[in-house]
């Protein structure tokens, strides 16, 4: 049975059901879940992420670790995690870079937080020639001094929306028409917009997702996944040691709008269209991963723009370089997936970078305010 009937059948039997459960059945149905049974990555994919464009992306971040490994005092053992690492791109480009510091590759301990069995068979594949583990959770990770990578994660998760009518804020919830569509229908009041903590130990405190004053039509959505599990790696990184680095498109300050969508292709999809075969995805909400990972003790760096991050590391010098050894065609091309990873038209504005970290580590390379 297709996770569309699966899906549709609940709904008839016990009523319409969050935004946030059909997310997360579309995505990670054990069985039928978009990311469990494909790799949606490149051009043959239904969609291009950072590392897929340019090598670049990923030895930069190798760079970026090698430095706060550095300002940790150089422990001669550290967790390098990667959560949600696609293909296995980034973290190979980042080990790439990596030797570069012998004494940083002597003490990385590689780990990948994977749920995905496809996902995973295709990392090692990736990965072959690095000594690579993993977990299916971010609370597995062993302990010990981290530095942890999250691009395009937090995108991922499952959201609540609410929707304000008649100065009311109230549950978007996933419901059918006549024919059996999938169609958006309003529940019940919500006294309040604030998330009932999930049930995990220590949940991120909760934050009220949009102003009082937003007008009636305005939705609010609530990441509460996202800010337990920034909130965790605070509590983390806090403990033993380290820093996070998470990129991904969505807006610094938190804020009201309707930013769930699908994509198929490379190209738009109706959001509630044949779940498990389309991606879905919300822009991150970065005041509130900031908010939850502080009030467990870290410290928060960011966000800033992914251009000026990029920038600030070393881009353009990195491109001009590996530019000398190419062709005119090669160099071209190198030239323009730069340009993609930082152009404020492309991805350099709408995707950002927030560390958290230690609070004793200085700032991280590539995050100063200013």
């Amino acid at each position: 049975m297709a996770l569309a009937e699966i899906l549709a059948e609940r709904i008839r039997a016990d009523g319409p059901i969050p935004v946030s459960d059909f997310m997360a059945q579309a995505l990670g149905h054990p069985q039928h879940g978009y990311y469990m049974h494909r790799d949606p990555f490149g051009t043959g994919g239904d969609f291009t992420t950072a590392p897929e464009i340019s090598q670049m992306f990923g030895e930069l971040i190798g760079l970026w670790c090698a430095i706060v490994w550095q300002g940790m005092g150089s422990p001669s053992r550290v967790v390098l995690a990667e959560i949600g690492p696609g293909r296995g791109t980034l973290m190979a480009d980042l080990l790439r870079a990596a030797r570069t510091l012998p004494a940083f590759a002597s003490a990385v301990e590689t780990w990948l937080v994977e749920t995905s069995p496809a996902l995973r068979n295709r990392q090692a594949q990736t990965l072959a020639a690095e000594k690579v583990q993993w977990v299916e959770r971010f609370e597995q990770l062993p302990d010990g001094p981290l530095l942890l990578v999250a691009n395009e994660l937090f995108d991922a998760l499952p959201i609540r929306q609410l929707e304000k009518q008649a100065g009311v804020w109230r549950e978007r919830l996933v419901g059918l028409d006549k024919g059996g569509k999938f169609v958006f229908r309003l529940g019940d009041a919500v006294d309040s917009p604030q998330v009932a903590p999930a049930p995990q130990v220590a949940p991120a405190p909760q934050v009220a997702p949009a102003p009082q004053v937003a007008p009636d039509g305005a939705v609010a959505e609530i990441c509460q996944p996202g800010r337990d599990l920034a909130a965790a790696i605070g509590r983390r990184v806090v403990k033993g040691g380290g820093a996070a680095l998470i990129i991904d498109y969505g807006a610094p300050v938190s804020g009201t709008g309707d930013t769930l969508q699908a994509v198929k292709g490379h190209a738009y999809h109706p959001a509630l269209a044949d779940p498990g075969q389309v991606d879905l995805t919300a822009h991150v909400d970065f005041q509130a991963l900031a908010e939850a990972a502080t009030a467990a003790g870290a410290k928060v760096h960011g966000p800033v723009s992914q251009g000026r991050f990029l920038l600030r590391l070393g881009i353009e010098e990195r491109t001009v370089m590996l530019m000398r050894h190419a062709n005119p065609e090669q160099a071209a091309d190198m030239a323009g997936r730069a340009r993609r990873l930082i152009d404020p038209a492309e991805m350099g504005t709408l995707f950002q970078v927030l560390a958290l970290a230690n609070p004793l580590l200085s700032l991280p390379p590539g995050l100063d305010p200013a």
